[in-house]
């Protein structure tokens, strides 16, 4: 089973309410590699990277979210390993607000 690399955006209440925390616990958990960041606009930005089916399970977790989280949207692409190196040789970041 080939690892993937995919970059989401979460749109909705994601701010404020512990999300980032959120998703790097169950990242970490899932033994993903990647980040997670917030973002000026509002939004929660992450990267993940791990076998296909465990990125899909962490995605379905974001789609939830914390409890006091409203997720709106998630938009998703192929994330690149230039964006994996973001992380700065940690196995899950937590990055600072782009």
């Amino acid at each position: 089973m080939s690892d993937v690399i995919r970059h989401v955006v979460i749109r909705g209440r994601v701010q404020g309410v512990g999300y980032r925390a959120f998703v790097a616990h169950e990242a970490i958990r899932k033994s993903l590699a990647g980040w997670v960041r917030n973002r000026r606009d509002g939004t929660v930005e992450a990267l993940f990277s791990g076998p296909e089916p465990v990125v899909r399970a962490m995605i379905e977790a974001c789609r939830k979210g914390p409890l006091g989280a409203r997720v709106d949207a998630i938009y998703e692409r192929e994330g690149t390993a230039q964006e994996l190196d973001l992380g700065g040789g940690e196995r899950f970041a937590v990055l600072a607000t782009e």
